[in-house]
């Protein structure tokens, strides 16, 4: 998102922040929004009307949505209806984030934020290395809310509800495909604590104190906190292999061989 709708969707963040606390439900409330605005475009595209004065489309929110949501959820809707967008989607697609980040801002709350931000990367993995799951996530005819329930029948009381409400709505794949959103999601855990993230490819895992030092180790060259996501893949032979927002560091023995056998071949 750029230019205008940038800002705007930085004052829709500021407006969920304010709200936090005030309503348990905010997150799951603001993909409800969401979910009515793709419905129905001709409401997206009046919210949306930089002709039209932005406490007309704020009392417009107020009045479409009446009793549907909480105080602090119409909070939210209305600083984005009173918003400028460069498009009709960017409302839509700020308000996802929004939801976001309430989920987010309610796990740190509860303490649970570091357990959110691995459960969504786990749960993520578990989908792409199960092919009949992936599949079936993938199909865009089988309806979001069958994928939703699905996704609770697997993973419900096996990671935090915050963690599910995310899968849950990242399987809607609004702005592209699910593991593209759930990363996303992540991103927004992360950011919630000016932390950056690192894939950390190893072939056996990891002890706490390996942890701290290889986070501490590239926080100290990232200049900023990171949070480690661990897998443990036995082709890798020897080694580490770090990623951090598409920055590769290949030190895995499996990686050198595979050099050397390419020099080999000339």
């Amino acid at each position: 998102m750029r230019g205008i709708s940038a800002r705007s969707q930085h004052e829709v963040l500021s407006a969920v922040e304010s709200a936090q606390g005030s309503s348990a439900a905010l997150g799951s409330q603001l993909f409800g929004v969401v979910a009515l605005l793709d419905a129905n475009p001709a409401l997206r595209r009046v919210l949306t009307d930089p002709s039209t004065e932005p406490e007309a489309k704020a009392g417009l929110a107020a009045t479409v949505l009446g009793s549907q949501v909480d105080g602090a959820t119409l909070d939210v809707v209305k600083a984005a209806a009173a918003s400028r967008w460069n498009a009709g989607r960017d409302l839509a697609d700020a308000l996802e984030t929004a939801g976001a980040a309430a989920l987010v801002g309610r796990a740190d709350a509860a303490g649970d934020l570091e357990r959110v931000e691995t459960e969504l990367f786990e749960l993520g993995r578990t989908v792409a290395g199960d092919v009949e799951l992936r599949g079936v996530v993938a199909d865009r005819s089988v309806p979001a809310k069958a994928k939703a329930s699905l996704l609770a029948s697997i993973f419900e009381g096996k990671v935090s509800t915050e963690t599910l409400e995310l899968a849950q709505q990242a399987v809607v794949a609004r702005t592209g495909s699910f593991e593209k959103v759930l990363t996303a999601f992540g991103e927004v855990a992360a950011q919630r604590r000016d932390r950056l993230v690192a894939v950390v490819r190893v072939a056996y895992e990891l002890s706490d104190d390996e942890r701290s030092r290889l986070a501490a180790a590239l926080a100290g060259k990232y200049g900023r906190d990171v949070h480690l996501n661990i897998v443990v893949d036995p082709s890798v032979v020897g080694g580490i292999a770090v990623s951090v927002e598409g920055e590769v560091v290949d030190g895995t023995m499996s990686s050198r061989l595979e050099a050397a056998r390419r020099q080999l071949a000339g």
